[in-house]
């Protein structure tokens, strides 16, 4: 899909990922791009900075995803592009995460991307066209040592996008998944983990990657080239897979010492 004269709407788009993509969006030639986030500060400041429009989203929430929808459809009367970018790091570990914490990533980091292909496809369908564009993570291809829940929500953000792709693809809909390793944002500012071992990128070349993917209809999006080497490897034996992995989580163990006593 060309980007040029498309109407899009980024959520997460205040800062990092989103707001690059954004940037990106409107410097190829998009008619209109609204962006939505749950900081108005900042959002507001970025809308303002890249001439885009803002909306303050919480997309947990369904009928916020609506009104979201509602904006772009009376602003520009048709909405061509969804990046369901928004995403959260959530509680570290697995034993002492409580079931609230685990139900507000899967809110924000699942739910959200469920919400935004429920209420905007049936436009986008029956236009003939749309484009849907997922924020995952190279933890949703293979895990994150040290974070239960976003590694499990990431995967499970993956699979929603591998089901609309199969089930709409042939019907105009175009899908993306985006699923970098570490990326210089405001969630790895105290540290990757494990994400960082092949180096930290810019938002820039997530949202570059981006709209090369859209443009050339390509499923999968790893900026970091790594990621398809590891995915190989999971594949041809998931066992040493998981025993390079142990291995890399005996490290981390040792350098963060009491971090990992409660996993």
């Amino acid at each position: 899909m060309e980007i040029s004269n498309k109407s899009i709407i980024v959520t997460g788009g205040a800062k990092g990922i989103g707001k690059a993509m954004a940037k990106a969006f409107k410097n190829a030639g998009a008619a209109y791009v609204l962006i939505a986030d749950l900081d108005d500060i900042e959002g507001e400041k970025t809308a303002k900075e890249i001439d885009v429009k803002f909306k303050k989203t919480n997309v947990a929430v369904e009928s916020e995803i609506i009104d979201l929808i509602n904006t772009a459809n009376e602003d520009a009367g048709r909405i061509d592009i969804f990046c369901s970018n928004a995403g959260i790091g959530g509680a570290p570990m697995l034993l002492d995460v409580t079931t609230e914490d685990w139900q507000n990533i899967w809110e924000v980091n699942v739910m959200s991307h469920i919400h935004a292909a429920k209420n905007v496809l049936p436009q986008m369908l029956e236009q003939g066209s749309g484009y849907l564009v997922n924020t995952s993570s190279a933890a949703g291809l293979l895990t994150q040592v040290g974070l239960a829940p976003y590694s499990v929500t990431k995967a499970a953000a993956l699979s929603l996008a591998e089901w609309i792709k199969i089930t709409y693809g042939k019907k105009g809909i175009g899908v993306s998944c985006l699923c970098p390793q570490a990326v210089n944002t405001a969630m790895t500012a105290n540290g990757a983990g494990t994400a960082g071992v092949d180096g930290m990128i810019e938002p820039e070349e997530c949202a570059t990657a981006v709209l090369e993917a859209i443009e050339k209809e390509q499923f999968l999006i790893t900026p970091h080239e790594e990621v398809l080497e590891y995915i190989s490897r999971k594949a041809n034996d998931y066992d040493r897979w998981i025993s390079g992995m142990q291995r890399l989580q005996g490290k981390f163990e040792e350098f963060y010492g009491d971090l990992f006593k409660k996993i």
